[in-house]
C-alpha cells in the first residue's frame, strides 16, 4: 500500500471517527433526533415572548439554539406553566432537558448542571408601609406572598423564623394588587424585573432595596442521565469561557448576572 493511499485512508479513518462522536454526542443530548427543551414560561431570567409576533428571545433560548446548532440537531422549544409541569415533563422524558432554577428541594427525579446566572430576588411593599428593608420583614403579623414554588418562597421558607410566608397559585399583577387592596398580604416577592413589572401596573407599590438572594438558574436532565449533564455541563462551561454566555445575558438586559466559573 502507497503511502498517498495510507494517508488518505488514515484521513477517512479519522473523519469517520469525528463523526462518530458526533452521533453519539446527539443521541446522548437528543435521542428522538430532535432536542426537546422546556423552561419556565413568565420567568423574565429565562424567555419572554414578543405579544405582536409570538417569538421568544432570552438567555435560555440563546443557549438552547447554540446547543442544538453544535451538536447539529433540530430544536423544539417549549414554554410551560408552573415548575412541577416542567420537572414532570423532564421526569418522563417527554421533553431532554429543561431550564429551571436550581434548588435542593427539587432534586430527586431530576438533575441540575452548573448555574449559569443568577436572578436577583426582593419584595415589594405598599409605599407607605414601615417595612423599609429585608431587616424588617422577620417580624410577628408579618404577611409575604409568593407564588406557589417559586424560587423565592423556598428560599424564605427556609429562612424566615417569625413571618407568615403564603403561596398562591395566581399571582397575575391585577391579583398581586388586589392582595394588597384587601390587606391579605404586606409584601410581595419576586424576581426585581417581575416586582418592576408589577410596581407599573399597581401604582402605590415600593420595592425593597438591593436583593435578598440570587436565584440560581440552570438547565436540569432526568437524573439517570448522567452523560447528557456531563454534556451540558461542558457545553456552559465552553459558553462561559468564550463569551457566549455573557453576550446572550446582556442581550436580554433582564438584571440578571453571570456565575462564575465552579
Amino acid at each position: 500500500m502507497g503511502n498517498g493511499v495510507k494517508t488518505a485512508l488514515a484521513i477517512l479513518l479519522g473523519l469517520l471517527s469525528l463523526a462518530n462522536a458526533a452521533g453519539a454526542a446527539e443521541h446522548v443530548l437528543a435521542p428522538g433526533g430532535t432536542l426537546h427543551v422546556v423552561y419556565l414560561a413568565g420567568n423574565p431570567a429565562q424567555a419572554v415572548r414578543d405579544a405582536k409576533t409570538g417569538e421568544i428571545s432570552g438567555v435560555s433560548v440563546d443557549l438552547a439554539r447554540e446547543l442544538a446548532r453544535q451538536f447539529n440537531v433540530p430544536l423544539e422549544m417549549t414554554g410551560l406553566a408552573g415548575v412541577q409541569t416542567v420537572i414532570d415533563a423532564v421526569r418522563d422524558e417527554k421533553a431532554d432537558i429543561g431550564f429551571l432554577a436550581s434548588d435542593p428541594s427539587r432534586r430527586g427525579p431530576i438533575e441540575f448542571s452548573q448555574v449559569y446566572l443568577r436572578n436577583p430576588q426582593s419584595l415589594t411593599v405598599l409605599a407607605q408601609s414601615a417595612i423599609r428593608s429585608f431587616d424588617d420583614l422577620d417580624r410577628a403579623g408579618v404577611r409575604i406572598g409568593v407564588a406557589r414554588m417559586d424560587s423565592i418562597g423556598l428560599y424564605l421558607k427556609r429562612t424566615l423564623k417569625v413571618a407568615q410566608l403564603i403561596e398562591f397559585e395566581d399571582t397575575q399583577n391585577a391579583s398581586v394588587k388586589q392582595l394588597f387592596d384587601t390587606g391579605a398580604i404586606d409584601a410581595f416577592g419576586a424576581n426585581r424585573l417581575r416586582l418592576a413589572r408589577l410596581n407599573a401596573e399597581a401604582p402605590g407599590l415600593r420595592i425593597l432595596p438591593g436583593s435578598v438572594f440570587g436565584v440560581p438558574q440552570a438547565i436540569i436532565a432526568p437524573a439517570a442521565r448522567t452523560e447528557r449533564l456531563a454534556a451540558i455541563n461542558k457545553f456552559l462551561n465552553e459558553a462561559r469561557q468564550s463569551g457566549f454566555l455573557q453576550g446572550a445575558i446582556t442581550r436580554a438586559n433582564n438584571g440578571t448576572e453571570i456565575e462564575p466559573a465552579p
